[in-house]
Parts: C-alpha cells; sequence; structure tokens
C-alpha cells in the first residue's frame, strides 16, 4: 500500500510571523496525520484479511523451477546445456531471490512472507550430471536446491549418483527428497486392479523411498514428487491423510490457494530452455483458485464431458484479458463475474497433455497469474507412456 500526502505550494518569500507560524502549523499536522496513516497501514499488513490477499506484498508467491538432465549429450527433451543453465542461474542471480524449497512450502503452508520474486530450483532423478555440472554453478552463487531421487536407481541405474555422491552433496547443503523407489508410472493398472489394491501397492513404494532416504541420510522431509508428474485425486487425498506434499510438473506460481499435494513447477529445460520465454514465468503469480470442476486429472475418456469452470478469488487478476491454451493452441473461454470457464473439442491424447491460462495483474505492471488443468489418458492396457 503506498500513499502520498500533497501539499499545496506556499511562497517563500513571505516574511511574517503569522505565515511562519501557519507554516509550522501544516507541517505539525501533516506529521501527525502521516503517522496515522502509518499506524492504519501497520495494522492492515497485521490483518489475516490483508495477508490474504493475493494481490498484497506479503502473500507468499513463488516460481519453482523443474530440471532433470544438464547436459548436451542427454535426451534433449530432459536437458537443458550447461551453458544455458548458467545462464538461467546468472538471470536469477541479478532478478531473483533463490530460497529453499522448504522456505517456499513453509511459507504457503503459514501464509508468511516470501523475499519478492522468490524461485525455487529442484532436479528429477538423481542423475550424476547434475553434481558434474550444475552444482560448481549453484555452489558458487550459493543457491539452495533440492533433488528429487528414486533410492532403487542410486548407483545403480546408467548415468546416476552414486550414494557416496549423495551423502557428499546432502552435507554440502543440498537437499534430497522422494521420486518413489524406481520411478514407476503411478498411474499404471488403477483402472486395472481397482483403487483399493492399486493405492495400497503404490503407496508401499513412495513409503519404501521414503525410509532408504531416511536411513542414509537422516532426513524425512515427506516430500513427493510424482515421476511424469501423474497423480489422481485418490493419490493426492492420500499424501494429504499422511502428511506428505506432493509437486507435479504442469506449470504456474505457488501461493497459498496452491493445492499443497500438487504443487507446480515450472519445467526449465528442453523446449522450455528458452531464457526469453522463461523470464515471463519466472514472475508469474500464483493464480488464486478456489474452486474447481475439474475432479480428477486422470481421465476415464479422452473427451471433457463439459466446460471447465474456476472460481478465482482476487479483484487482481484482469480476467478480461484471461487467454487459455491447449497443446500451444488459444481455446474459447466464457468469464462471468469472477468465474472463468474452458471448454475442449480436442479429444484428449493418451499420456499427459494440460491447459494453461493466463491473466495480467492489475497491480503490477508486467505479471501474470498462472494456472495449469492436468489432464493424464492412459492406454487401452490401462498403463501410460513414457
Amino acid at each position: 500500500m503506498l500513499f502520498n500526502v500533497f501539499r499545496h505550494s506556499m511562497d517563500d518569500d513571505m516574511k511574517t510571523n503569522n505565515v511562519i507560524q501557519n507554516r509550522m502549523m501544516i507541517r505539525s499536522r501533516l506529521k501527525v496525520f502521516s503517522l496515522t496513516l502509518l499506524g492504519i497501514f501497520t495494522m492492515l499488513l497485521a490483518s489475516p484479511s490483508f495477508a490474504s490477499d493475493p494481490s498484497g506484498s506479503s502473500t507468499p508467491n513463488a516460481a519453482i523451477l523443474l530440471y532433470h538432465h544438464v547436459s548436451s549429450s542427454t535426451p534433449a527433451s530432459t536437458s537443458v546445456s550447461p551453458e544455458a543453465f548458467k545462464s538461467h542461474m546468472e538471470y536469477l542471480d541479478k532478478h531473483h531471490n533463490v530460497v529453499s524449497l522448504q522456505d517456499v512450502v513453509e511459507a504457503i503452508q503459514h501464509n508468511t512472507s516470501l523475499p519478492e520474486n522468490a524461485v525455487a530450483i529442484t532436479f528429477d532423478d538423481g542423475y550424476a550430471n547434475i553434481l558434474d555440472n550444475a552444482h560448481p554453478i549453484l555452489a558458487d552463487l550459493g543457491f539452495p536446491y533440492t533433488v528429487f531421487i528414486n533410492p532403487d536407481e542410486i548407483g545403480v541405474g546408467p548415468k546416476q549418483l552414486t550414494w557416496e555422491q549423495v551423502i557428499a552433496m546432502h552435507n554440502d547443503g543440498v537437499v534430497f527428497a522422494n521420486h518413489t523407489l524406481d520411478h514407476l508410472h503411478m498411474l499404471n493398472g488403477e483402472q486395472v486392479m481397482g483403487e483399493r489394491d492399486w493405492l495400497e501397492k503404490v503407496w508401499q513404494n513412495v513409503e519404501s523411498a521414503e525410509k532408504k532416504i531416511e536411513d542414509k541420510l537422516d532426513i524425512n522431509l515427506k516430500y513427493l514428487a510424482y515421476p511424469f508428474g501423474e497423480y489422481s485425486t485418490a493419490l493426492a487425498n492420500k499424501l494429504k491423510t499422511e502428511g506428505y506434499v506432493g509437486f507435479g510438473q504442469h506449470s504456474g506460481a505457488v501461493g497459498p490457494y496452491s493445492d499443497m499435494q500438487a504443487l507446480p513447477r515450472f519445467p526449465a529445460a528442453g523446449p522450455y530452455a528458452n531464457l526469453v520465454t522463461l523470464k515471463t514465468k519466472l514472475n508469474s503469480l500464483a493464480m488464486p483458485v478456489t474452486y474447481s470442476s475439474h475432479e480428477n486429472p486422470r481421465m476415464t475418456t479422452r473427451k471433457l464431458s463439459s466446460p471447465i469452470s474456476l472460481t478465482i478469488d482476487s479483484d487482481d487478476v484482469r480476467l478480461t484479458q484471461v487467454n487459455c491454451f491447449f497443446a500451444g493452441d488459444p481455446i474459447k473461454t466464457h468469464v462471468e463475474g469472477n468465474v472463468l470457464r474452458f471448454s475442449l473439442s480436442e479429444t484428449l491424447p493418451v499420456g499427459r497433455s494440460r491447459v494453461n491460462c493466463t491473466a495480467p495483474s492489475n497491480t503490477q505492471t508486467g505479471r501474470y497469474y498462472w494456472y495449469s488443468t492436468p489432464f493424464f489418458v492412459a492406454d487401452e492396457n490401462g498403463n501410460y507412456p513414457d
């Protein structure tokens, strides 16, 4: 909240005592007025209603970046070259505040503030090139970061970190968290096995991975990054019941309205490694969606039976200029009050897809609210492609 006190100019050539006294009186009244406004401003900052306003500066907001490989010789779709990665980090160093993933999670959970333009850095899969090519850059800049690993792949899978390297990195301040034991498709077999048996099977995998990480590193964060970003409502509810925080691979900033069992992350490798487009994502704001009619990202059909509605709780979101995209193409939207609706006539592909919606901020020039709605479609055998 900003305020300015405007005064009428005075004639400095007037020398009478009465004018001097008038000036002193005006200054005194202005000082009292300013202090009063300052007190009101302070009370507003402390009030819950101000803290929960997504346009308020005290509201936590952050972008979480997702990387896999930092290498020029690994699959292009999940890789960023060491040179491009360095340029990303140098840009963050100049324009953003890099914070730990734990700081982001705790700020959202407790609705406490984060530094302006906060960004957290994450990696999935525990590849050795993270240590070889990314760690020296991150350590030199003093940036915290988190690596989601598959314990049964460490020291075994091709081009994976070893446990000795993981322990050394952990001792150097790197945080490691759960990505399941063996990078399975967590939704495979859900519709064939039945929800109860399927959920029991995948949850044993999650708990076993968490236990192995705890045994090796003496940490128990209960953070789970879904392999391939795939999850269902049943799986997210299980995470919530067990006290886990979940991370997806759909895009968007995170804030107080974000789903703690499906926090979005911006992919920053492959086709998304371009720093020009990444800058907009780094500056994005978490869309304050309080309700979505899209009940389950795990789809049982390849067509949406009805439009998806999003209820948005903020006057700062300029819904008159909202845009939604599917597979890179704009789709039709309808706005009524604070409800945004979109529909898809296209057939959803087998695997992973999403609709991204953005809208400009009314108060923060050049910044956009961002929200992603993911869809996961199995093949005819109930499995998901890599």
